[in-house]
């Protein structure tokens, strides 16, 4: 229960630090760090359940993109400042380091290995980021057509 602690307080201090570095407006800060940890769980959650990295960082972009939107509409913000940092705690940063290090090491096949996962991961992110975004565009777009009838 204290790891589970431990790595919500990191995931909301990484977005909201990024945020920071960012120069997002400071009445932002709390709702970004909300967003990156919300995603966060989400991914922890799926990755626990059995979930591969892949499908759990799709889940969790999704997330981050959903509160993403809800927070860019009740803070009146572009919904970018809130997704931009939200996703920093899903970014694959120690796999990318892996592959590096292992091209550096000449360490070739696991070089490739760790660039594929990180493609995936980086690929699972956009994906999550792109389908919210389809999924709100859908909503909308069924409500607009709703109140024509």
């Amino acid at each position: 229960m204290g790891t589970v602690i431990i790595q919500l307080i990191f995931s909301y201090l990484a977005t909201v630090s990024f945020a920071i570095l960012s120069n997002v407006p400071k009445r932002s800060l709390n709702a970004c760090g909300l967003t990156g940890t919300l995603g966060w769980v989400i991914f922890q959650l799926l990755l626990h359940l059995g979930a591969g990295t892949v499908m759990s960082t799709l889940a969790g972009a999704f997330m981050v993109a959903i509160a993403s939107h809800f927070f860019s509409k009740y803070k009146k913000m572009p919904i970018t400042i809130f997704n931009v940092s939200g996703i920093v705690p899903l970014v694959p940063g120690s796999l990318a380091y892996q592959a590096v290090r292992n091209f550096v090491l000449g360490d070739y096949n696991s070089a490739i290995a760790f660039s594929v996962q990180v493609a995936m991961v980086a690929g699972a992110i956009a994906g999550g980021l792109m389908l919210s975004e389809v999924f709100n565009h859908s909503i909308r777009r069924f409500r607009e057509h709703k109140e024509r009838f």
